[in-house]
């Protein structure tokens, strides 16, 4: 096998399986594995683990599908992004993420797009949709080529306070404050607590580690300070005394496994949220 393609966390799933079967790295399982093609979620907060499962370095390449058609593919090593297709029968539309709300929002074409902001993506195709949000949002990385990355899910995010916090913010904060550890995460999601017991409210991190920090606190540190360089509301809402730092909460091993058992959505093409500004998921945690 050279190439191997899915979504970043179940096929961590299938590699962990692999390895407690097999009990070599899947490098050595599959000595011709040179390829992992993934779409679906952000590959960097896995690619860590990845390389420790399979032994060595992979090459990958990002996608961009959905059950309503195919729309970016990672063209180039060298640049960030994914190429949009903008020839295969789909017309484009794109409503910035703070506007989505209102009543009447307005909708971009791809000539009106700008870099670094947050859009909600609209589509109308051959194969009969009409102005279709697909509930995901992007951002423009290169207008000349148009070249997008998914920054996130219109429903998940964070704005208890007006924080407007995304899906890419607390995915970079958290590959920026592992950087040069050996902390190694298999899965996190991130949710307000609104009312504690005591103190200011904060931002509680879920987080299950494959590779624990040394420290709890400083890590905690390290993962307020890079979402407060991602977030400049979240850094203001900080300053002004209105949050309190991060919380870091520990996850179980296999944990979010067993929250997706929980909920009937257990492989397949289901995601875990990154974020969210209700504490459903969490609270699945608080009882364990």
């Amino acid at each position: 096998m050279t190439v191997i393609s899915g979504i970043p966390s179940w096929v961590q799933m299938y590699f962990e399986k692999l390895y407690q079967k097999g009990g070599k790295p899947i490098g050595e399982i599959f000595k011709n594995f040179n390829l992992f093609i993934y779409g679906g979620v952000n590959y960097e907060p896995y690619r860590a683990r990845f390389e420790n499962l399979i032994g060595r370095k992979v090459d990958s390449i990002e996608l961009f599908p959905a059950s309503e058609g195919f729309f970016a593919y990672q063209d180039s090593q060298k640049e960030k992004g994914m190429l949009l297709l903008l020839n295969a029968g789909i017309f484009y539309e794109f409503i910035k993420r703070d506007e989505f709300q209102t009543e009447n929002p307005r909708r971009f074409t791809i000539g009106e797009v700008e870099l670094g902001v947050n859009y909600a993506l609209i589509i109308s195709t051959n194969a009969g949709l009409w102005a279709y949000n697909i509930g995901d949002t992007i951002q423009f990385t290169s207008l000349k080529p148009y070249r997008i990355i998914v920054s996130g899910r219109i429903k998940h995010y964070i704005s208890a306070f007006g924080e407007h916090v995304i899906g890419k913010e607390v995915e970079s904060a958290l590959q920026e404050a592992v950087f040069g550890t050996t902390i190694r995460i298999n899965e996190f999601t991130v949710a307000p607590q609104i009312t504690p017991k005591e103190g200011l409210p904060y931002h509680e991190w879920f987080i299950e580690f494959e590779n624990e920090p040394e420290s709890l606190n400083a890590f905690a540190e390290a993962l307020d300070g890079a979402m407060r360089r991602q977030n400049m509301y979240y850094d203001d809402l900080i300053v002004g005394n209105v949050l309190r730092k991060a919380v870091v909460t520990k996850v179980v091993q296999n944990g979010f496994q067993d929250y997706m058992k929980s909920i009937g959505k257990l492989g397949g093409q289901n995601k875990i949220p990154r974020l969210s500004n209700e504490r459903n998921i969490v609270n699945f945690f608080k009882k364990k």
